[in-house]
């Protein structure tokens, strides 16, 4: 046997569209009320689904095998960057890309406009990518100035590298230097 709420929503004849087509509207005569409840008496629920306790998104957002937030005491280093940034990393690349060595290099070139530029590695290798959202520190790289960082694999295929938490360490003499906030600095 059917519940009572059930049985009395399909006791009530459907109402018509405002055109009188016969086509049947969604709203069932004395079924919809608002509720009070959900803090907007204007909002309309139906008398069958009402929330009893409402769902609410954890956060930070879980995701099932994310260490991160399985365990107890945080550190403020393993917790996410609140900026904004144009490219994203999954928790493992992080992890692995702040346990490998450091390296030094010099920056070849960087375009703020662009948001990326390129170091020369201090071993003569290929030239490595640098994304804006990697750089720390209060200056904006210059072509010259020397840099430590760290690489992580660029995705999807893994094959080429990036450089990660780029720390410039010695700017290039007799150049002037902009820092993010836009001041001129000259060293």
């Amino acid at each position: 046997m059917l519940p009572t709420q059930l049985q009395e929503l399909l006791a009530f004849p459907l109402k018509t569209s405002r055109g009188g087509s016969g086509q049947p509207s969604l709203e069932r005569r004395g079924v919809l009320r608002t509720n009070p409840e959900l803090g907007c008496p204007r909002k309309r629920t139906a008398a069958l689904h009402q929330v009893e306790s409402p769902v609410w998104p954890t956060f930070p957002f879980q995701r099932e095998g994310s260490r991160i937030w399985e365990r107890g005491n945080l550190l403020l280093r393993d917790l996410p960057s609140p900026l904004p940034t144009k490219r994203t990393r999954t928790y493992s690349a992080t992890a692995r890309a702040s346990a490998g060595p450091v390296f030094k290099g010099v920056c070849k070139q960087f375009s703020r406009s662009q948001g990326h530029g390129f170091i020369t590695p201090e071993n003569g290798t290929e030239d490595i990518f640098v994304h804006v959202s990697d750089i720390e520190g209060e200056y904006v790289p210059m072509e010259g100035d020397e840099v430590t960082y760290k690489i992580c694999p660029i995705p999807p295929k893994n094959q080429k590298f990036q450089a990660v938490e780029v720390v410039l360490t010695n700017l290039a003499p007799h150049t002037k230097h902009e820092t993010w906030s836009g001041q001129i600095i000259g060293s």
